[in-house]
């Protein structure tokens, strides 16, 4: 296999944008990514694209090649992916397997949604998709309630409280300030994250991240190949996929995802690091308390201390790992085709020194998409390639 490097990137703000058809959202992230490059557009060889639920809310599938034809790509290869929230992760997975088997020398890979057009009630619908509709779906049970579910047995069993998770949201909020791309920046209290619209108790408002729009884009290239390009070269350390239960009940214990400890385990080893070898991770905080549950199974805080290293800022910007300085999903937004290529885009910046809020130094980044009921994993490593 060759090895393979990140050459450019590109995003859309996440949020909002009423009246653009899907396919131009995704473009615009991608030309970005092509120019951040620097490549010909002759040059890509294949195109994957992340998205989930275009179908429903937007009437729209064969993406990837109606992206591709707009951007004037050559005739290659264009596949949607789909993996749920990990719909994005997947397709990078698959443009860097294109490219460290030498199938083409460079591909691009985008990932986007649009949902905030839509009815509450058909997005609910539609994110349901990502469950076992035929076990789970007679218990009524959605997203909101199997991660309540979870902190209650978190809890428990780790004496996790209201304020630890409240750090994880004031966090996350306060970071979106710093991201131009962030949808829901905020200063809040304790009070006030506490005191928001109760979701599925114990689950508030502000643990909840919002529906958005949105694309990002990145373009892997054979290292051998990325001489004179006019941007460092990120480098793949590793790109792994993991299964795990699609049905609730099929999961032993909800205070941790089996796919996202196996993929960090295989992640690790592939890339020859560990965990304290981790500068900055984007991860999955679809909920407040999934950033807890997932900053442990990566292996990143000891297991039961996710909740009291953010409350003790250990997790912040500074802190012994900076996780989710973009704003993570719950301040930067969750347009679910695109999370996974979107963590890899603040990744890049902080690899390469050029992130809004930037973290010292850092060497070695991390991102962890997680879809459905955690069926669906994706755990990428990269490091600066002059590092």
């Amino acid at each position: 296999m060759r090895e393979v490097v990140i050459a450019g990137v590109g995003s859309t703000p996440f949020g909002r944008l009423a009246g653009v058809p899907i396919e131009q959202v995704a473009v615009r992230a991608a030309a970005a990514a092509l120019a951040d490059a620097g490549i010909e557009r002759e040059r890509i060889g294949a195109v994957y694209l992340g998205n989930f639920i275009s179908g429903p809310l937007n009437g729209k599938e064969v993406l990837a090649g109606l992206v591709a034809d707009q951007l004037g790509l050559p005739n290659v290869p264009c596949t949607k992916v789909e993996g749920a929230c990990a719909s994005g992760g997947i397709a990078f997975r698959h443009a860097w397997l294109a490219v460290a088997s030498g199938l083409c020398d460079a591909a691009l890979v985008v990932g986007v949604e649009t949902m905030t057009h839509a009815p509450t009630s058909a997005t609910t619908a539609a994110l349901n998709c990502a469950m076992d509709n035929e076990n789970d779906g007679p218990s009524g049970l959605t997203f909101p309630g199997l991660f309540g579910l979870a902190w209650r047995q978190h809890a428990q069993r780790h004496g996790t409280t209201r304020e630890q998770v409240s750090a994880v949201v004031r966090k996350n909020k306060g970071n979106g300030l710093r991201n131009p791309l962030a949808q829901m920046g905020a200063e809040l209290t304790d009070e006030q994250i506490a005191g928001s619209a109760s979701i599925c108790d114990p689950l508030q408002l502000y643990d909840c991240c919002p529906t958005s729009d949105g694309a990002a884009a990145v373009v892997v290239v054979a290292k051998g190949l990325s001489t004179g390009l006019p941007r460092l070269p990120i480098d793949v350390l590793a790109a792994i996929q993991t299964r795990g239960s699609a049905r609730i009940a099929g999961h032993p214990d909800l205070c941790s995802f089996d796919a996202t400890v196996s993929a960090a385990r295989r992640a690790y080893e592939t890339a020859g690091v560990s965990p304290a070898d981790v500068d900055v991770c984007e991860l999955h905080d679809c909920f407040s308390i999934a950033e807890v549950i997932d900053s442990e199974d990566l292996g990143l805080v000891p297991r039961g201390h996710g909740g009291g290293w953010a409350a003790e800022g250990r997790t912040a910007v500074g802190g012994d790992v900076a996780i989710n300085p973009s704003g993570g999903l719950l301040a930067k937004g969750h347009p679910v085709g695109a999370t996974g290529i979107g963590q890899l885009y603040e990744v890049v910046h902080q690899l390469r020194g050029t992130h809004p809020n930037q973290v010292a130094g850092a060497t070695v980044g991390m991102t962890h998409n997680l879809g459905g009921t955690g069926v669906a994993c994706t755990v990428s490593l990269l490091r600066r390639s002059d590092a």
